[in-house]
């Protein structure tokens, strides 16, 4: 990027939190680009030393504040899982564990990442783009701002250690949390799923969230109705799965129309289509916006300390009201509490459904409890005028309202950034949108149409698969966690800009630009067989992303998983066993929660 092009971006950024600041970077760029362009455009004043190698680090001071250390690693130990996870970063040639963990391919493998991304396929995929490292990236600038944010309110900041293998876990906690669950997944974890592709070639995602528009547009199009009463289930949960298993019947359906009729079936019906676009289209159009904006507003005034913060507690103190919904804001919320905010959830009146969706622990969903645990929740009608009083007495004494709602929803309930500014003027007002209002004509804001509309269906595949975008909740994460990153930089900008409000806006399309950067970059797919897992007798082992070609020559069909890596390893080439199962290699370092759910460990440790 061009030093203009980078003052561009940080001007349209909005405010800048962390002007005065200064921040030294050193490190694998694959580690620390996220976090030097991300501090960047926050306002810090960034350099690089020369180094390449070893851990990712960032040093912030400046401002007023003491010195603030990141580190980014591949594999880090995690607490009281120490022993369980060293193996994970130090591994001898010929020792135990799954492997050496030093760069995305085996980071994707250890966490379960392939195992999940791979179910479409029936065997273990690489994402084709740098998934955990680019979210373990996101993790450390949340921690270097949490810091800040803590030091600012009285308490003390120092390092804060994030890992691509937490980053990992993190983006698979839904499906851990699952698979140990006290029962088994509504919907079958078997091969397939959508994209569709129509007569004439155009290859295509569907998407509806009403039953109603599924059997409409299906019926439009003459397919059977046992094929399309089928395939609904397996459809509706594919964003739990990461599979739909479909019956063939309906890909057979779409195959025999033309995409203008598909088009008018969809139109008539409500559900919504979206054709698959390349790379080449993306960076056509591409806005090389940032992945956020900050925008202050009101009069400001003091900022009221609920209680001092503690290094590994930084936001004590700070409120959130979340009125969110299915995984974007949720997770977003989710972060902030484990960062030590109080989160209280705006619920419709009965509870969330979601809290019922299978499977369960202890009665209630695992998936959601993987999201919402810890969280206080406040039953509100904000269609009915009482629900919104109470909404907006909330706002009143909160420090943080965070939602995801649908384009317009909020300005129709009279809940947008202003109406809650005049209850409360030093409110960070946060929305996480599917597009932010940047592409005109934009399908629904959902996961896989992002994924479709923005070319990520074809930079996670190498180049000799079919574009695909994946099932695994690629953006719904990585929106999540943008999410999250903006309202602590909201957070910040308040306490070092008098006390204003801010409004804090977000995107999966943020999330989409942030993540096929470098293909964009590159102008070119992965080469073919990019990540693609070896099998050997009794599983499958990923080769490190410098050594994949040399790995290939070996014949690992006869040998255990564990001593196909000790063979590579003993020749001087970096591999992992790969997870059968989300989070399956590192069972050391998963907890429980008080439902009997798994829970991963928290992304960032403080110290």
């Amino acid at each position: 990027m061009t030093q203009a092009a980078s003052h561009d971006l940080t001007a349209r950024a909005g405010a800048r939190p962390l002007d005065a600041l200064r921040c030294d970077i050193g490190g694998p760029p694959e580690l620390t680009g996220v976090v030097e362009a991300h501090l960047r455009l926050l306002g810090a004043h960034t350099a690089r030393a020369d180094e390449a190698a070893g851990p990712g680090r960032a040093l912030l001071c400046g401002g007023g504040f003491g010195p603030l250390k990141a580190e980014v690693l591949w594999a880090d130990p995690m607490g009281p899982a120490r022993d369980a996870v060293a193996p994970l970063a130090d591994a001898a040639p010929g020792g135990p564990g799954p492997g050496l963990v030093h760069d995305e391919a085996t980071a994707q493998a250890v966490t379960g990442v392939m195992s999940v991304h791979g179910r479409r396929d029936g065997s273990p995929r690489g994402l084709g783009v740098d998934y955990t490292a680019t979210a373990a990236g996101v993790l450390a600038v949340q921690g270097l701002l949490a810091g800040l944010l803590a030091e600012a309110r009285g308490g003390s900041a120092g390092r804060v250690t994030t890992s691509a293998v937490r980053a990992g876990l993190l983006a698979v906690s839904q499906y851990v949390a699952a698979a140990g669950a006290d029962e088994g997944e509504a919907a079958p974890l078997a091969p397939g799923g959508p994209p569709f592709t129509s007569a004439d070639g155009v290859v295509f995602e569907l998407e509806t969230l009403d039953p109603g528009a599924w059997a409409a547009f299906w019926r439009a199009l003459g397919a059977p109705a046992d094929a399309l009463r089928a395939g609904w289930r397996p459809f509706q949960f594919r964003y739990a799965t990461a599979c739909a298993p479909l019956p063939e019947a309906l890909h057979t359906t779409v195959s025999g129309a033309v995409w203008s009729r598909i088009q008018a079936a969809a139109a008539a019906s409500g559900a919504e289509v979206c054709a698959l676009r390349t790379l080449a289209e993306r960076a056509a159009e591409h806005d090389h916006a940032p992945p956020w904006t900050l925008t202050p507003y009101g009069p400001g005034g003091p900022v009221t300390h609920r209680q001092i913060p503690t290094a590994d507690r930084p936001l004590a103190g700070i409120t959130v009201l979340e009125a969110g919904r299915r995984i974007q804001a949720p997770l977003a919320a989710h972060l902030l509490r484990l960062l030590g905010a109080d989160v209280v959830r705006i619920e419709p009146p009965g509870g969330d459904p979601l809290r019922g969706m299978p499977p369960a622990c202890g009665g209630v969903s695992a998936r959601w409890l993987a999201l919402n645990r810890g969280k206080d929740a406040v039953e509100a009608d904000i269609k009915s005028p009482s629900g919104r009083r109470r909404l907006r007495d909330l706002a009143a004494d909160a420090d943080v309202f965070l939602h995801n709602w649908a384009p317009g929803k909020a300005a129709r309930l009279a809940l947008d950034a202003d109406d809650l500014a005049r209850v409360n003027p030093g409110l960070v007002y946060a929305y996480t949108s599917g597009w932010a209002g940047r592409i005109d004509g934009a399908p629904m804001g959902t996961d896989f149409m992002v994924q479709a509309r923005t070319g990520v269906g074809e930079a996670v595949r190498p180049a000799d698969e079919p574009p695909a975008p994946s099932l695994m909740t690629l953006l719904d994460v990585l929106g999540g966690l943008l999410g999250a990153e903006a309202v602590l930089a909201g957070l910040l900008l308040r306490e070092r800009g008098g006390g204003r409000g801010v409004r804090v806006d977000s995107s999966l399309l943020g999330a989409a630009d942030l993540l096929v950067g470098p293909a964009l970059a590159r102008g070119a797919r992965r080469p073919a067989g990019f990540r693609r897992p070896l099998r050997t007798a009794d599983g499958w082992v990923a080769a490190g992303d410098g050594c994949a070609g040399a790995v290939a020559a070996y014949d690992l069909g006869g040998l255990a998983v564990g001593d196909a890596v000790r063979l590579l390893s003993s020749h001087g080439l970096g591999a992992a066993v790969v997870a059968p199962g989300p989070g399956a290699l590192l069972p050391g370092v998963l907890g429980r929660d008080a439902h009997g759910a798994p829970v991963v460990p928290d992304p960032w440790t403080f110290g």
